[in-house]
């Protein structure tokens, strides 16, 4: 049997309530309640994500971290990319590269 209601939180008051059978049904707690339940959450989350994490470390999936003596090459424009000055009232030549081809997807 699924049962559907709805419920109104009051995040002010830390108060709950819901139509219930003979009446308004109020749930309440306390700040030192919410405080440690949001703590609580906050470790959960960060288990959750440390063993993602560690996960993807075993798998080997994370990318190599970039080699700073590795020689700089300078950017080339790729096919199909036109150069637009942003501001043509303006006296700096800033320009912003647009793509001219549009993918078949």
């Amino acid at each position: 049997m699924t049962v559907k209601f709805m419920a109104i939180p009051n995040y002010t008051y830390l108060k709950l309530m819901m139509l219930g059978p003979h009446g308004v049904i109020t749930i309440g707690t306390s700040f030192q309640c919410a405080y440690e339940c949001k703590v609580e959450c906050c470790e959960h989350a960060s288990v959750i994500i440390s063993s993602e994490e560690l996960t993807i470390i075993k798998e080997g999936d994370i990318e190599e971290a970039p080699n700073s003596k590795r020689l700089v090459v300078s950017f080339e424009l790729a096919e199909g990319v036109k150069e637009v000055l942003i501001d043509p009232n303006s006296f700096e030549d800033k320009v912003v590269c647009i793509g001219t081809v549009l993918s078949s997807k």
